[in-house]
């Protein structure tokens, strides 16, 4: 079977700007994302641990062994080793010149919290799958760098309809699987679930998890994809488990990347209703959830309703690396009173978007909607956060446009940097 074609990603930029102003790298993401083909478009030479016995024997003897390449040098699953991360700080102090490594890791190593950060020397980025715009899906035309600006939509139909939607859903987007059928990336997805649960959450730091218990929990997680379902919660329906271990298996998952919880937006706000802090659960890609529950497009088409929550999760994915390359960040809000919000981009001072996420574009589930997205701008103290720059409400389908009272509507297909 030939290779397939590289996709350029959107994090290319900030590694680029990266290496242009520090010694090294580390680019952090769920395993097979492409972090290592993404790297290797950037280096000029490269060790790779997981595949490289000799390398690997080498760096747990002489870490400083394996630095020594030309620049930048790519160090993949660098955590196999964790001693590297201060071998790679040390020889970035030596060398005193930016672009000197790239590391990637699908894990975070146990020792996080005694080892240097690396400020100044290491800089961290994400990878996540790729998007509907990076997959070449989405036709871009709606920016998100744009909104964050005031510049507002144009207008566009979505090149991709509802079942393209829950086609790609089930797909998922590694890039590895992109010339694959549906049919046989969901396979893949499927292994890629038990992989997670009998040797990964293991390998992870040598704690002996119960696979079966750890699959129970996966599968629960992807029945509260974006819920904000408790320890307790999940505890009550995994069964015969406490809520520390259910703690426990979630940190442990958020290490191996797979699992990439929302957090709470937290403003000040005009009213006197209390900020709720839980997160909001997604995996790194909605096909996870849709392999442990078992459903494919024909089961999904039958079931709207829970893929309208897989469909928030694929929103969120797009829009946590769009806002990413606009140097901003995604957050939830919930409140006391109830009021919710799908998705806050926060851009910084004062430069800030809300978005509800709706799998229709009736003009009944865009009014309710857009509602509750001009309720929560009346109630955030905007002399202290500023107006929002942009409302919008992203839909599985349908066309971009501002409506009269300013909201916009966008096709996720239609959205991109």
């Amino acid at each position: 079977m030939s290779q397939p074609t590289y996709l350029p990603r959107i994090a290319e930029t900030e590694l680029s700007e990266r290496l242009n102003r520090l010694s090294a790298v580390l680019i952090e993401g769920a395993k097979a994302c492409g972090k290592t083909e993404m790297a290797l478009h950037h280096c000029a030479s490269q060790v790779r641990l997981d595949v490289d016995e000799g390398a690997l024997a080498t760096a747990q003897i002489a870490p400083s062994n394996v630095l020594a390449g030309p620049t930048p040098r790519l160090i993949d699953e660098w955590q196999l080793v964790p001693t590297l991360w201060n071998a790679v700080r040390r020889e970035a102090d030596a060398r005193r010149q930016p672009g000197q490594f790239v590391l990637t890791g699908s894990a975070t190593p146990s020792d996080d919290a005694t080892r240097h950060t690396g400020a100044g020397r290491v800089g961290r980025m994400r990878l996540r799958t790729l998007t509907l715009a990076e997959s070449g899906l989405s036709s871009t035309e709606c920016s998100l760098a744009g909104l964050l600006s005031g510049e507002g939509v144009s207008g566009g139909a979505s090149p991709m309809t509802l079942n393209d939607m829950i086609e790609e859903v089930c797909h998922g987007g590694w890039p590895a699987d992109r010339p694959l059928s549906q049919r046989d990336a969901s396979a893949n997805v499927a292994d890629y679930v038990t992989e997670i649960a009998n040797s990964d959450i293991r390998t992870l730091d040598g704690v002996r998890r119960d696979s079966s218990r750890v699959r129970l929990l996966l599968h629960t997680l992807a029945r509260n994809t974006a819920s904000q379902a408790s320890h307790a919660t999940l505890a009550r329906d995994v069964g015969d488990i406490t809520d520390d271990t259910v703690g426990d298996y979630l940190r442990a998952l958020e290490r191996l990347m797979v699992l990439e919880p929302l957090t709470a937006w937290s403003p000040v706000l005009r009213s006197r209703a209390r900020l709720r802090k839980a997160v909001t659960h997604h995996f790194v890609d909605p096909a996870i959830s849709a392999s442990l529950l078992n459903a494919g497009p024909d089961e999904l088409r039958r079931d709207l309703k829970t893929f309208g929550f897989l469909f928030e999760s694929l929103a969120l994915r797009d829009l946590r690396v769009y806002a990413g390359a606009a140097r901003a960040q995604v957050h939830h809000y919930r409140d006391s009173s109830g009021l919710e919000v799908d998705a806050v981009v926060d851009g910084g001072y004062r430069r800030w978007g809300a978005c509800e996420i709706k799998l229709s574009a009736d003009s009944s589930v865009i009014d309710a909607a857009a509602a509750q997205l001009l309720k929560f701008a009346q109630t955030v103290d905007t002399q202290s956060t500023g107006e929002p720059v942009f409302l919008a409400v992203v839909t599985a389908a349908g066309y971009a446009y501002a409506r009269p009272d300013g909201v916009c509507v966008i096709p996720l297909a239609t959205l991109g940097t």
